[in-house]
């Protein structure tokens, strides 16, 4: 739906979890012991992230220090690490620290976690989606089956379980929801509906 929206506004579309994703990509393939702050410090300051748009197919996708790991970045091998390596302070600080300068030249729209508690808490429009957990675990797998047949739902539910608990319990930038955010339940209605409704909440704020 963001994408959507950024479409369809002509605004600049950042998926700050693929940020994180990019890390964790970057920590994995280089062997980075994250529970050593001096490591994760060290290995920070030798990430480039960027978004670029794909003329092909109208994508904003990520790059990571020059190579397109949009695809890369969603293997469940990544999901399972990302909340661990979200949640640490210093990696927290370098995402947050960058999503804000992208937001800075404003016509920006970005998803995430903490997005409208801790990135951009005076943002002009907060949405806080949700949906039903069974749901949620469906979508995902028919998402993630696509990239690999091997995946079985339940791998997908208990990773969306830890995930959603690492990310809710974390001390340092928790999820849940701002208290000047609107809710979107969007358990029972098509993504047209979804896109319908929040364009909705977008008009009466431009």
């Amino acid at each position: 739906m963001a994408k959507q929206l950024a479409r369809a506004l002509r605004y600049i579309y950042v998926d700050s979890g693929a940020m994180y994703r990019a890390i964790t990509l970057y920590f994995l393939r280089n062997h980075t012991d994250w529970t050593n702050t001096k490591g994760v410090k060290k290995a920070l300051k030798q990430i480039n992230i960027e978004f670029q748009n794909n003329p092909s197919n109208d994508k904003t996708e990520i790059y990571l220090n020059g190579e397109n790991v949009e695809y890369v970045i969603r293997d469940l091998v990544i999901a399972e690490k990302v909340s661990d390596i979200a949640a640490i302070k210093e990696v927290r600080e370098f995402a947050v620290a960058q999503q804000q300068k992208m937001g800075a030249r404003k016509g920006i729209i970005m998803d995430g976690r903490d997005i409208g508690t801790v990135v951009f808490p005076k943002a002009e429009l907060k949405i806080f989606m949700t949906a039903d957990s069974s749901v949620r675990v469906e979508r995902r797998f028919k998402e993630l089956y696509e990239k690999n047949p091997n995946i079985t739902i339940e791998e997908v539910k208990a990773n969306l379980e830890m995930r959603d608990y690492i990310d809710s319990h974390r001390e340092i930038s928790p999820l849940k929801k701002a208290k000047d955010s609107v809710l979107l339940d969007n358990t029972n209605i098509t993504p047209k509906e979804q896109f319908q409704e929040a364009m909705e909440w977008v008009k009466k704020k431009i």
